[in-house]
C-alpha cells in the first residue's frame, strides 16, 4: 500500500530474535546508492521530491534508479554523481486470503491477521528528497529528464527541484 495511514508495525530485532514480530527480513532489489563521478566542480543540484507523504517498495526505487543511472549514463557519461537518499526499512505484510467457492470453509479469518512478510518498503515525508543529481549547469535538461523519468516509475505525483 503506497499511502502511510499508521505507524509501522514491522519490528525485527538481532537481540531478542524470539521477539520479533517478524521472523525473517525480506530481501531489499536497492542494493546500489551512489552512482556517476563525484567532481569538485559540479554546480547544480537537482532533486527528486514527493508532493504527499508515500511508501515506496524497493522494487520500485530500484526500478527508477536503473532508468535514471542508464538515461545519465547514456547522455552525459562520467559528468554526473547520482545518489539515492532514501533507504527501505519498513517490512509490508500481506494477509492472503483464499477465494473462490468454499472459501469460508478453508480460510483462517482474522486469526493472527498481521500476514507475512512480502516486501520492504520506505516511508517518505512531503518534500523529503528521494534521489539527487549533481552535474555542470549546462547538463541542466539532461538531469531534469532522468529525473522525470523516475517519477513515472513511482507512484505518486512528484516535483524536481534543481538548486
Amino acid at each position: 500500500m503506497r499511502s502511510i495511514f499508521s505507524q509501522s508495525w514491522a519490528r525485527y530485532s538481532l537481540k531478542k530474535p524470539r521477539k520479533n514480530y517478524i521472523r525473517a527480513l525480506p530481501h531489499t532489489s536497492l542494493l546500489i546508492f551512489n552512482m556517476g563521478v563525484d567532481k569538485e566542480t559540479y554546480d547544480l543540484k537537482i532533486e527528486l521530491k514527493p508532493e504527499q507523504p508515500i511508501q515506496l517498495r524497493s522494487n520500485a526505487l530500484e526500478a527508477a534508479r536503473l532508468i535514471t543511472n542508464k538515461y545519465l549514463e547514456n547522455n552525459i557519461p562520467g559528468n554526473y554523481k547520482f545518489r539515492v537518499l532514501v533507504y527501505p526499512h519498513n517490512v509490508i505484510r500481506e494477509h492472503k486470503m483464499a477465494t473462490g467457492a468454499g472459501a469460508d470453509r478453508i480460510s483462517q479469518g482474522m486469526s493472527l491477521a498481521f500476514g507475512r512478510p512480502v516486501s520492504i518498503a520506505a516511508r517518505i515525508k512531503e518534500g523529503q528528497p528521494i534521489f539527487l543529481v549533481r552535474t555542470m549547469k549546462e547538463n541542466r535538461t539532461v538531469a531534469v529528464k532522468a529525473l522525470r523519468r523516475a517519477a513515472a516509475k513511482l507512484s505518486g505525483t512528484y516535483k524536481v527541484v534543481a538548486s
